[in-house]
């Protein structure tokens, strides 16, 4: 069976969307504790657990962490999705045998219980856990660290999502990117970063062939406080994974399939494990550019410009109960040629107004778009925006 085909039928659909807190991956981890190693191995500020998986019984010993931004979840699902993958009997039972027999994987699904539960970057005490490296004043940060020591991995993987503003110089969004931290203000290339490079070379090789030019590199400038920045310094290998923007996949169910795919071909369970890897070949994938904006509406006439203009829109992700919803919200206007829209509308030079016939201002939330002369609507609802 390809594995594009297993995916389909077998991804684990118990999780979906962007909202994922503890309260949804207990019930899998329940049904997993006869088949992996499954320990509570810290508790958040708000006293939530903090669960650790651990794979395989190899030599190599990897740690990996998602959720460290309680929301950012893509990078959830796809682990989850890779749990399921390994745990079956039918396919690529060598490969698999191989994984578990050369590697020890351990795996953090959510270190940020807190912030997942409340869907912010932050955890319960408004800190960036990713800024924390070096305080260490959060049990998150202090779990984490104290597992690094005590394990003592080879590789560790950083697991992110990114928003939808990053594109790249193909002229198509960064669905996923990649990023070999730098371990020092001269971004030195230690052995350590060679080697994470080595790895998301051979990531980048297997995905240019599902998302052709939608792979990026994260900028590597220097910084402490940062974890994968502390990791590398410390001589262990650490790779960036951010989990971006695919074709209106707001939910991100496309782009955890990639991540997926991403984690098979970084264990050698699919891909071409004998190819030649170089290093160097790392600096070749772009770098991430920040080009992008949710919608774009061109050649747009205001009652406070002169001439046509471009107008920006980016989405806001807000809790509503258990679900996201994604406001609309006005990023720029003018002459927005250097940027992209991933879904975009030419106006015409149309008057439009919003409904509350209010100016339009960055910043401005919107529910609706029309024209004085009613020949057309732009609404915007909660998932993604319909223009008719």
């Amino acid at each position: 069976m390809e594995i594009k085909d297993w995916y389909t039928r077998n991804f684990e659909s118990a999780l979906s969307g962007r909202y994922i807190a503890l309260n949804h991956i207990n019930p899998i981890l329940e049904l997993y504790k006869k088949d992996y190693n499954i320990t509570v191995v810290g508790q958040s500020e708000n006293g939530q657990d903090i669960p650790l998986v651990k794979i395989g019984t190899g030599k190599k010993v990897v740690l990996a962490w998602s959720q460290m931004h309680g929301n950012e979840s893509t990078t959830t699902k796809a682990l989850f999705d890779f749990l399921k993958f390994i745990n079956q009997k039918h396919f690529y039972q060598t490969e698999i045998e191989n994984f578990l027999s050369s590697y020890t994987l351990y795996i953090i699904p959510i270190l940020n219980p807190d912030g997942a539960q409340s869907y912010t970057r932050v955890n319960a005490n408004d800190i960036d856990l990713n800024r924390d490296a070096q305080n260490l004043s959060q049990k998150e940060s202090k779990c984490l660290n104290r597992l690094f020591s005590e394990l003592k991995p080879e590789l560790c993987l950083n697991m992110h999502d990114q928003r939808s503003i990053f594109g790249l110089n193909t002229g198509k969004p960064a669905t996923v990117s990649f990023l070999s931290p730098a371990a020092d203000e001269s971004r030195s290339l230690t052995e350590a970063r060679k080697l994470a490079m080595e790895k998301i070379v051979k990531m980048n090789n297997y995905l240019q062939n599902i998302i052709p030019g939608q792979v990026g590199r994260y900028d590597d400038s220097f910084n402490a406080a940062c974890v994968g920045d502390t990791f590398q310094k410390a001589g262990v290998a650490t790779i960036l994974f951010e989990a971006g923007h695919f074709e209106l996949d707001y939910e991100r169910e496309k782009t955890r399939e990639f991540i997926f795919y991403a984690l098979l071909s970084l264990f050698d369970i699919i891909g071409n494990e004998k190819e030649l890897i170089d290093y160097e070949d790392y600096f070749k994938i772009g770098e991430n550019q920040k080009n992008y904006n949710d919608i774009i509406l061109r050649n747009v006439k205001i009652e406070t410009e002169k001439k046509s203009i471009d107008i920006a829109i980016q989405y806001k992700e807000v809790l509503k109960g258990d679900k996201i919803r994604f406001e609309p919200i006005i990023d720029a206007f003018g002459d927005l040629e250097n940027r992209k829209g991933h879904k975009e509308k030419n106006i015409k030079n149309k008057n439009i107004l919003t409904k509350t016939q209010q100016n339009l201002t960055i910043g401005t939330q919107i529910s609706e778009l029309f024209d004085k002369s009613d020949e057309l609507m732009i609404f915007f609802q909660k998932k993604a925006s319909i223009i008719r």
